[in-house]
């Protein structure tokens, strides 16, 4: 018998007759080499290790932990990859991972990455040229590093990533969570590992994330994942693929948990938040579709059957009356009359919403295959305000698009004029593969002229955005106190109803609820605060009292 077939019957792998089986890949893997695959798990000489008599077993080092080791968390982009990363930081809490703060403990490094734009991929370069040198000083002192990316990025980039300096040990895609402990198996025996199979029901919905907020205040409950609307700009239905909601039955019991646990606001993340269809209950397939915004279309036929994102919005209010509740990103022609009734009436539904416009001009809206106008979306906003008094707005600006021309930028202007943001964010266009402009489109503006018009669009935000915050001077604004101001230990931090950052004293102040005479505010309390002036970005002001959600919108 060969010596190896030895170790392995001595060390209980092997049974007498038995021929090893090779190990297939996993969905997505693949080695280094071209078409070669990659095993399932560790190798041969992984299990050798362990059966020998004659080799020691390596002593611990010191400050080391129990099992498969500490990992350390990087999170870049939206918020749905902070949801990501607690998803992530979940799955490996089960297997036995540690968690640390300390990049020099890490025995595994992931990066959780964003590709909506050329300069977040280039953020993740720069990182991974900074922990190449990192790895090599490890790898001298014999102590091994294993560096993953995670997200859109991975999704997109998977072959680049894995041959570019050979740094990268494992790359898994939105879709591939799950499957992380066997993917840093198959690295901790020298082999690169990837998943990057998108799914089409994939929602983790059975994961409860482990929050990583700060403050504990705040969480972030993912309801929906994938988009379907194919802008022709967008790499979102590339990286994170085809829409898919969450049981709401799953959702309910999160947002549960999240109360129990003193969370005091809950955003609903999705990539198209509004256009949520829970599926899963039978009695609910042959639902109609709801009506879309007036003026609005999609490139997809009507989805008929499921509960709304009305149905969900109204029951997760109804959980916790001390609980804010928010949700973006949602898209502008998923906004039926049922859902600005609700926000309207429900005192714990913020009265903000998120409505994306991208360009002001009707002929670049068409090449961007947005299924609306500039006269349909400013329709929409009226109707908007009409239907919830006081409401405050954000919106998202590309600048410099394919084809767009001077005539075009200035009716972008012209649009944040009208509407007077309260909250915005603009970027340069940047055109990523595989989308459809950049198969039927050129992207024709210089870099120069995009920088300018970004300029001037950032320019007219802050110069309306101050205007519509300079309105609530005078008032007083609720405020969900986050914690100190980053800027002042003296200060205290939170945000108003409209997600406004609101600043104020950190003092003794009154206890509208309680018979305390004076109280301090906390992470988690509700305050009074208020305003003596405003910024394009931030009010700030002097504390009246502490309060309740509740309490407040009985005064009101």
């Amino acid at each position: 018998m060969l010596p190896w077939r030895r170790a392995l019957r001595a060390a209980g792998l092997l049974r007498a007759g038995a021929v090893p089986r090779r190990a297939r890949c996993g969905p997505g893997e693949r080695l280094g080499g071209r078409g070669a695959a990659l095993p399932a798990g560790p190798d041969l000489r992984h299990f050798l290790r362990g059966a020998a008599a004659a080799e020691p077993e390596p002593q611990p080092q010191a400050g080391s932990v129990p099992g498969p080791g500490k990992v350390y968390l990087e999170t870049y982009g939206c918020q749905m990859n902070v949801n990501d990363t607690e998803i992530a930081w979940a799955i490996l809490q089960r297997n036995g991972y540690a968690r640390t703060k300390e990049l020099d403990e890490a025995d595994v490094v992931l990066l959780v990455t964003c590709s909506v734009r050329e300069k977040a991929e280039q953020a993740i370069w720069n990182r991974l040229r900074h922990l190449k040198a990192l790895k090599a000083r490890r790898q001298q002192a014999r102590l091994p590093l294993r560096i993953g990316v995670l997200g859109c990025m991975a999704e997109r980039l998977k072959e680049e990533i894995l041959h570019r300096e050979k740094l990268v040990d494992i790359v898994a895609g939105p879709d591939a969570y799950r499957d992380l402990p066997r993917l840093l198996a198959v690295a901790e025996s020298g082999q690169q590992a990837a998943n990057v199979l998108l799914s089409l029901d994939e929602t983790y919905a059975d994961v409860l994330p482990v929050q990583t907020s700060a403050g504990g205040a705040t969480a972030f409950v993912s309801i929906m994942r994938g988009c379907d609307n194919m802008c022709s700009y967008c790499i979102v239905p590339f990286t994170r693929g085809r829409e898919r909601s969450r049981p709401i039955a799953s959702i309910l019991q999160e947002v549960r948990m999240l109360s129990d646990q003193g969370v005091k606001e809950v955003t609903l993340l999705g990539q198209n938040v509004n256009s949520f269809r829970d599926m899963s209950e039978v009695q609910f397939q042959s639902a109609a579709a709801p009506v879309l915004s007036r003026g609005f279309s999609t490139v997809y036929k009507a989805k008929p059957g499921g509960l709304r994102f009305a149905h969900l919005l109204d029951q997760v209010s109804r959980i916790d009356p001390e609980m804010r509740i928010r949700f973006t990103s949602p898209h502008p022609k998923d906004f039926p009359d049922e859902v600005l009734q609700l926000i309207q009436e429900r005192h714990n539904i913020c009265k903000q919403l998120h409505l994306p416009a991208q360009s002001g001009s009707t002929r670049v809206l068409e090449a961007m295959r947005r299924g609306y106008t500039r006269e349909a979306y400013l329709d929409l906003v009226r109707h908007v305000r009409e239907s919830i008094p006081g409401v405050s707005l954000s919106s998202d600006f590309i600048a410099g698009f394919c084809g767009e021309t001077e005539e075009d930028h200035q009716q972008t202007v012209s649009l944040l004029r009208e509407v007077r943001y309260n909250v915005g964010f603009l970027f340069a266009y940047s055109m990523r593969q595989k989308t459809r402009a950049y198969h039927r489109l050129q992207d024709d503006v210089p870099a120069d002229v995009k920088r300018r018009r970004l300029e001037e669009l950032i320019a007219v935000f802050r110069e309306e955005a101050a205007r519509a915050n300079g309105a609530m001077v005078g008032q007083a604004q609720l405020v969900l106190v986050e914690g100190p101001s980053k800027r002042s230990a003296s200060e205290l931090c939170g945000r108003n109803d409209g997600n406004i950052k609101v600043i104020f004293p950190d003092a003794e102040t009154e206890d509208a609820v309680g018979c305390q005479a004076l109280v301090r505010a906390q992470p988690g309390d509700y305050v009074l605060v208020k305003v003596t002036s405003a910024s394009s970005q931030t009010l700030r002001g002097v504390l009246l009292c502490r309060t309740t959600l509740s309490r407040s919108a009985a005064c009101h």
